[in-house]
């Protein structure tokens, strides 16, 4: 069977775009390609949640047609796109990874972001699969299955989460652009895991209004793309729509322009030796073409041990409500479950010391970004597992601790960050590189990655079961 190529993969967006306008391509035919892709790939991969063929091949023709008749909507228009399973759209029945019936919890009135996605002539393919209720970072899901890790098609190794279908979607080439969000990393690990580009945008920043919330004060929107230029060019489209009044586009950075901040603390603990290496690797790059450095501490950060294991399921409980969760428990994912049973016993003061708390670390953490643009540091404590490894309660516990230890600073301190891919292991796994910023420094960010995207090894996507040997 002959599997189309990934029409968008090759071109990057802003080649597709260009090549749409020439006419070598029609959104159409790459909404074709796409679906074709998933019909052949996906019942391997189970990135999809949701896939929606005839509302996307119409989105399609009416994009061809607008664009046709001279009505050009931006550079995203006729993209190809793939949504978190979090997002209410019209036709799509959200489920957040979960089997508990909470569609009319969630409404049916679509959100701002969505509507900037539309409005800016993204076709929506689908939607991908996720973690139960985004309270998850390995990507295994009981509930409603895990993705495959398409860079390893012997052995079904973690996709990362909670964007886990989001991840695999992209790097399988099953679509042009992944949307997922972002609470803890849930961007950052399936983007570092699956060897591509993610974005977590500042908090507020883009509204999170009908989507699945988890925990308000850390939940923010992202992206996942193939490189650093792909995000610049997808977030200042979709940000011209959510803030019209905002001045997105940075100048371009040259790298002797940069700072980076390499933590002496806490971000280090505990990394694989060929991460470490890799990372040494890279900042060994960067200092050859002109990087400065700058050795600092980062004070606090040890608060997001403490906030988020009271925060996640107290804000989860309280929107999905107490009565509901125990009449319908059975039905959740037994990990999922356990921790949301955690917080039918936190006591509401204790939960607003440690929102306090995280506040004045927030203020703290401020004056970090006095000398450095960004503070560097691996994404994750090591490359993607094996699955088979979570089957034991306590190396499951100590795996996720390990996925979030990097990425759970960004939401704490309330930054912005990226994962750029950092090469792969000798197993040929790949790894991530990350970059905070302070909040609202998300365009800058973008731009500070895009100057060192071309630094770093280059890692070549995968291509899934081409021998279909997988299971």
């Amino acid at each position: 069977m002959t599997i189309p190529s990934d029409p968008v993969a090759s071109l990057g967006i802003a080649g597709f775009a260009a090549a749409l306008r020439r006419g070598e391509i029609t959104s159409e035919q790459a909404v074709s390609a796409y679906l074709a892709r998933i019909g052949i790939l996906d019942p391997l991969l189970c990135a999809y949640e949701t896939v929606d063929a005839r509302r996307a091949l119409a989105t399609a023709r009416a994009m061809d047609t607008l664009l046709a008749n001279g009505v050009d909507l931006g550079p995203l228009m006729g993209l190809p796109v793939s949504v978190k399973d979090l997002f209410v759209i019209d036709g799509m029945t959200p489920h957040a990874g979960s089997n508990l019936p909470i569609q009319d919890k969630l409404g049916t009135q679509e959100g701002t972001f969505i509507r900037a996605l539309k409005s800016s002539g993204c076709v929506i393919l689908g939607t991908t699969r996720m973690v139960e209720f985004a309270l998850g970072i390995t990507g295994h899901s009981v509930s409603r299955g895990t993705p495959w890790n398409p860079w390893d098609d012997q052995q079904h190794r973690l996709p990362g989460g909670s964007s886990s279908g989001a991840g695999v979607a992209l790097a399988s080439g099953l679509c042009g652009l992944s949307i997922g969000s972002d609470t803890g990393g849930s961007v950052r690990v399936p983007a570092a895991m699956c060897g591509l580009f993610g974005l977590k945008t500042t908090v507020g920043l883009w509204p999170t209004e009908g989507a699945f919330p988890l925990e308000p004060n850390t939940d923010s929107i992202g992206l996942l793309t193939r490189t650093a230029q792909d995000a610049a060019i997808a977030f200042d489209a979709l940000n011209a729509r959510i803030n019209p009044s905002s001045q997105t586009h940075h100048a371009s950075i040259t790298p002797g322009q940069l700072t980076l901040g390499v933590p002496d603390n806490y971000f280090l603990d505990g990394i694989d030796a060929e991460m470490k290496n890799a990372f040494e690797h890279a900042l060994s790059g960067f200092e050859a073409s002109g990087v400065k450095q700058v050795s600092l501490h980062v004070p606090d950060v040890d608060g997001r041990e403490r906030y988020f294991p009271v925060a996640m399921p107290a804000h989860l409980l309280a929107w999905l409500g107490e009565e509901f969760f125990l009449d319908h428990k059975a039905l959740v994912d037994p990990i999922i479950r356990a921790r949301i049973d955690k917080g039918i016993d936190i006591k509401a003061h204790h939960y607003l010391t440690l929102a306090e708390e995280r506040h004045c670390h927030i203020e703290a953490a401020k004056s970090l970004f006095d000398q450095v643009v960004v503070i560097v540091s691996p994404t994750t404590q090591a490359p993607p597992q094996k699955l088979s490894e979570l089957e034991n309660p306590d190396m499951a516990m100590q795996a996720a601790m390990g996925m979030t230890r990097n990425t759970q600073p960004a939401n704490y301190f309330d930054w912005c960050a990226v994962t750029l891919p950092m090469g792969t292991n000798s197993d040929g796994l790949p790894l991530g590189l990350q970059l905070n910023g302070p909040g609202n420094s998300d365009s800058r960010l973008l731009a500070i990655a895009v100057a060192l995207e071309n630094l770093l090894d280059p890692v070549q996507q995968p291509k899934p079961f081409h021998g279909h040997s997988m299971r």
